[in-house]
């Protein structure tokens, strides 16, 4: 049955389809007019480059792109070739944000418009998170902490009892064996806990939080700790609102990107070292909350970036799942629950990474006034 049957027997609007269509795509679309204007955008370029419509469509949108750019390219060879057209690996760099690859499709659409999809490599910013994969990697590690848990913890306790017990009289030579019996159920113990807190699903405590306190006390602890002997900077924008959380956690997101941004920092090993901390407000920044919600906002934005040797590229697809690590005796769930906690919040996280600069970009949502009053 074909779809102009279909709109005489069943009364359903096509142009109402297609908008649908284009509006609920995954992947970011825009229409780009003859004169470089833009005239609309789904919410998935909404979410990409971190600007609402009405942000987007001022001025010329090919006039935000940089000279020689890929899209403009793109968007012409369309209006020549008067045909769909397609190219992998376009450079694209809009509103701020570092470049990043995606391939790109366009597709004359009438009057000289073009419609502009784009499909966003892993690891760019503005990549929604929490689905798929990854967020089957993430309910899998919560059902094997709570296993966990409850089949380990109390044996290895007998263990280590029983370790303790056979060292107090143990000969002089076999001290040690008992001893290392001791450290490793210590060492299992660490991780199942950390496994653990995968299982805690109870919502964080939130109360509006000034966002420079949190940072400022993340910077303290890793200026006396993980990133002594290195460069802390931090640009602040003082006209921030508070945002709505959980203290104890946002400290705990922070404090574990500042102490990987220094892992990596350190690595250099030239005493160059570097880490900057960095906040601000994004208008029309929106994230898509779990279990099927309604996108809300999240404006504001941290920013914590490192000079380090970057994030190989074979792992970046997969960072934020669990047990995948860069650390020769990492255990692979920082950021998998950095990832947990900021979902919890309301936020989103990403990264961009290249050979010496690696930026965690994190967004939260800010106080209502109903969250300040309560």
């Amino acid at each position: 049955m074909t779809g102009r049957t279909l709109t005489a027997q069943g009364g359903l609007n096509l142009e109402a389809l297609k908008a649908a269509a284009f509006e609920l795509s995954p992947e970011p679309a825009l229409v780009v007019s003859r004169d470089g204007a833009l005239v609309a955008v789904n919410e998935a370029a909404e979410r990409l480059f971190g600007q609402g419509l009405g942000l987007l469509s001022r001025g010329r949108f090919q006039a935000a792109l940089p000279p020689g750019s890929a899209l403009v390219s793109l968007l012409n060879r369309a209006l020549v070739e008067d045909a769909p057209v397609r190219e992998r690996g376009v450079e694209i760099s809009l509103f701020g944000h570092p470049s990043f690859e995606a391939d790109g499709a366009a597709a004359p659409v009438g009057d000289g418009a073009v419609l502009l999809t784009l499909h966003v490599r892993g690891g760019a910013f503005g990549v929604e998170r929490g689905g798929g994969v990854e967020a089957a990697g993430l309910r899998t590690i919560v059902g094997l902490g709570r296993m966990l848990a409850h089949e380990i913890k109390n044996p290895l306790a007998g263990i280590r009892g029983a370790a303790q017990l056979l060292k107090v009289g143990a000969k002089a030579e076999d001290g040690p064996l008992a001893q290392l019996i001791v450290d490793e159920t210590d060492r299992v113990r660490r991780l199942v806990d950390r496994m653990e807190a995968f299982s805690d699903d109870a919502l964080p405590d939130c109360v509006p939080v000034n966002i420079h306190q949190v940072l400022d006390r993340v910077r303290a602890l890793a200026a006396n700790g993980v990133a002594d002997g290195l460069g802390l900077k931090e640009h602040y924008d003082p006209s921030l609102p508070p945002t709505y959380g959980d203290e104890d956690q946002l400290i705990q997101i922070f404090l574990n990107l500042v102490k990987n941004a220094a892992e990596a920092a350190h690595s250099r090993g030239d005493g160059r070292g570097e880490i900057t901390i960095r906040t601000a407000f994004r208008h029309g920044v929106r994230v898509r909350a779990s279990k099927g919600q309604a996108l809300r906002g999240a404006p504001l934005e941290v920013r914590i970036t490192d000079n380090g040797p970057g994030v190989p590229a074979h792992l970046r697809e997969s960072l934020f799942q669990p047990f995948v690590t860069t650390k020769a005796n990492g255990a692979g769930l920082g950021l998998a629950l950095v990832s947990k906690l900021v979902a919890a919040h309301g936020g989103l996280i990403d990264f961009d990474s290249e050979p010496g600069r690696t930026t965690f970009r994190v967004l939260l949502p800010i106080a209502t006034e109903e969250d300040l009053s309560a």
